[in-house]
């Protein structure tokens, strides 16, 4: 039974301009019927507010147990989560874990084996062509052609989607303006640099001004500073735009500072799913610590007599010198130190140590990087050099 509209409270839609692909939002009541203009190149349409909501009008996108085989091979295992609008979400975890499956499925590139996910309102399979109107695409590979210059690449995608001539000069003109590659817009690709390529490669996603941009690995093979770079133009994206953001990423820094919340997938599918902060709490537990301490003259008998303290979980000896405790409590740090000065120990140096993203890892699946088969059958290595290491402890029980 539909809803009285004098009954029903107002609701909030997003339009999208088919001439110009410019994003308004209109409000109205459950089943009005509206004429809207688009402000920026004066096209006019109608538009039907619905009695039934499809979506919740805070989420942008909706899976449900969705999985993806590949021959024998599960690359994606009946995963479910929602994303909100205007989020950051980040999937972590080691090559070959699935994100890049769960990303090509998101943007109607693959079918689900199972399941059923929903982009923007719109179902990836039924609905493809309106899925793709409402999302930009970053992949790990750069997605222009060398021979042609920024704007002429910008101008290609441009057209695929329509986009009057008028509308997409300007829009080009203030892309470049946005990621500071002005000066080089009538150069062509093959002559920049690999970050610079990168900042011209997400602008590209953005010319049909997506609600949702995908970024697929996107500093993946980059230095340092571009690394830097593309992850403030990310965040700028987010902040000045309002668009949902989905990064998958093996890189843990990376999750940790840009992302809203964060989904851990190992072996396709979802192991954790919250904010950075909540998820390291699985390691450390709510009042938990971690003091990594220097020591010159290290005994055993220092390190029994810290077992021995009721807020201490473990002791962990790095090296001769070097004391790693985890701990319990309020107070712990003072009962550490204050049983070490009793003991005569010679404290050099204290840190007090946040759990990371690593950790939460580790602790989820009991293992770091390892050797895996990917989406696509070919061996890769997991999370490398700027991923998870587990340095060679021995534990005092």
């Amino acid at each position: 039974m539909q809803q009285n509209p004098a009954e029903a409270q107002q609701i909030t839609r997003q339009f999208k301009c088919p001439h110009c692909g410019s994003i308004a939002i209109y409000s109205g009541m459950p089943g009005e019927r509206l004429i809207l203009t688009c402000t920026s190149c004066g096209t006019k349409g109608r538009a039907i507010l619905p009695f039934d909501e499809t979506i919740h009008q805070d989420t942008a996108i909706e899976i449900s147990h969705i999985k993806k085989v590949f021959g024998d091979f599960t690359a994606v295992d009946d995963i479910s989560f929602s994303v909100k609008k205007g989020e950051i979400f980040g999937l972590l975890g080691p090559n070959g874990a699935g994100k890049s499956t769960i990303i090509r499925m998101l943007c109607t590139l693959s079918v689900p084996t199972q399941g059923s996910a929903k982009v923007a309102g719109y179902d990836v399979v039924k609905k493809d062509n309106k899925v793709r109107e409402h999302i930009g695409l970053v992949s790990e590979k750069l997605i222009m052609y060398d021979a042609l210059t920024a704007r002429e690449n910008l101008k290609l995608f441009g057209n695929l989607y329509n986009i009057p001539d008028d509308v997409l000069e300007k829009r080009i003109d203030e892309l470049l303006r946005f990621v500071r590659m002005e000066k080089w817009a009538d150069h062509r690709i093959e002559t920049f640099s690999t970050g610079m390529k990168q900042r011209i490669n997400v602008i590209r996603a953005l010319v049909n001004q997506p609600e949702i941009l995908f970024l697929d690995e996107p500093t993946l093979g980059l230095d340092p500073q571009s690394t830097v770079e593309i992850r403030e133009l990310t965040r700028r994206i987010n902040a000045e735009h309002g668009t949902t953001i989905i990064l998958t990423t093996h890189i843990m820094v990376e999750a940790d500072i840009l992302c809203n919340r964060i989904g851990i997938i190992d072996h396709g599918k979802i192991v954790a799913l919250d904010t950075s902060a909540n998820l390291k709490k699985l390691v450390s537990g709510s009042d938990g610590s971690r003091f990594e301490l220097e020591i010159p003259n290290l005994q055993p008998s220092m390190m029994s007599s810290l077992q021995s303290l009721a807020s201490v979980k473990s002791l962990t000896q790095e090296d001769p010198t070097h004391l790693t405790v985890r701990a319990n409590g309020s107070d712990s740090f003072d009962a550490i130190i204050d049983d070490l000065r009793k003991n005569d120990a010679k404290i050099h140096t204290v840190k007090n140590l946040e759990p990371t993203l690593e950790d939460v890892f580790l602790h989820l699946t009991g293992h770091e990087a390892r050797e895996k088969v990917s989406e696509n059958g070919s061996n890769k290595r997991g999370f490398g050099q700027r991923g998870l290491r587990r340095r060679r402890t021995a534990r005092v029980r």
